[in-house]
């Protein structure tokens, strides 16, 4: 019988969310994705000190943001030797309200990928979904640069990446859980889940309107949130939920599905900059929780920069 992870790869593209090559291996996912949180992770392991150690002495006389640049394609480049498909790299944080800061880095990062042999068809380069981050993503699309939009809380982000022809999205599932269960004192059960049903708004909404943008939805906390959303373009799934997936054989549904979506009554969203940011203004907790993201993988990103100078030193 079918495990639930092998079942659910029969209508949901799966995604690693790690930076452990190892785990990588063992689930099989089609992409990969990561961001300075898991790489800080990842480098705080052993067995993968030499990758930062190499970064460092290949490029000893540059910049600490050039070094950092190297140490994510390194990862990417370790990544790609085990997917058979895509890699997601992300921008630095700090960024996320510079569009022409943005574009200029992902095209660096690219940049370096392609050093390495490895054509940018296979790289999503990861950008916060502000105002300014989604402008960069619509120059990058334009140039053949492909985006994943990250730290996207709200269906006016949503709508605003796929008006900018973005890639893909990646809806923070567990992250809306955390801050209505936060707000609200209480528990929420899968079928009820706010980051759920927030995916399902989004899928619905880009179905009907026949968007090409993909969805995939991210940071779960629960193996029910996931099952919630079997159906979805894709999903990118942690090692410890892919575990309870594999170990499950457990018949699942199907729950989303784009002929569904045709015959919702969703109002088409009148996109503006005013608009977008009176919206996100309105949403508490896609305000906050983008704001909280941002810092987060920023304050992550300075670890990380201040292990690569004492590696320098």
């Amino acid at each position: 019988m079918k495990s639930q992870l092998e079942q659910l790869k029969e209508f949901t593209t799966v995604v690693a969310d790690t930076g452990d090559f190892l785990q990588i291996k063992q689930y099989r996912p089609q992409d990969a994705t990561t961001n300075p949180s898991l790489i800080l992770k990842a480098i705080a392991m052993p067995e993968y000190q030499d990758i930062i150690d190499l970064a460092v002495s290949e490029n000893k006389s540059k910049d600490v943001s050039v070094i950092m640049d190297k140490v994510l394609v390194l990862f990417g480049e370790k990544i790609l030797d085990i997917v058979p498909g895509r890699v997601s790299t992300e921008v630095d944080a700090r960024l996320s309200f510079n569009s022409k800061a943005t574009v200029e880095k992902a095209k660096t990062i690219i940049e370096y990928y392609k050093e390495k042999g490895i054509p940018k068809e296979r790289v999503l380069i990861k950008i916060a979904s502000t105002w300014e981050g989604i402008e960069a993503a619509k120059v990058l699309e334009k140039e053949g640069i492909h985006c994943n939009m990250t730290l996207l809380f709200s269906l006016a982000q949503a709508v605003a990446c796929a008006e900018a022809n973005a890639t893909l999205i990646s809806p923070f599932v567990g992250r809306i859980l955390d801050w209505h269960k936060s707000s609200e004192g209480r528990d929420f059960l899968p079928f009820e889940d706010p980051g759920v049903l927030s995916v399902k708004q989004i899928y619905n909404y880009y179905k009907k309107y026949d968007y090409k943008t993909e969805i995939m939805g991210a940071s779960f906390r629960n193996k029910g949130e996931i099952l919630e959303l079997a159906g979805c373009d894709l999903l990118t799934i942690s090692p410890s939920l892919l575990a309870e997936l594999s170990s499950n054989n457990k018949i699942i549904e199907r729950k989303l599905s784009a002929t569904n979506s045709q015959t919702d009554e969703i109002v088409k969203f009148d996109l503006t900059e005013d608009n977008f940011r009176w919206e996100l203004n309105e949403n508490a907790m896609a305000t906050e929780k983008t704001a909280e993201g941002i810092r987060q993988f920023s304050a992550d990103i300075r670890k990380l920069e201040t292990i690569i100078i004492g590696k320098l030193s």
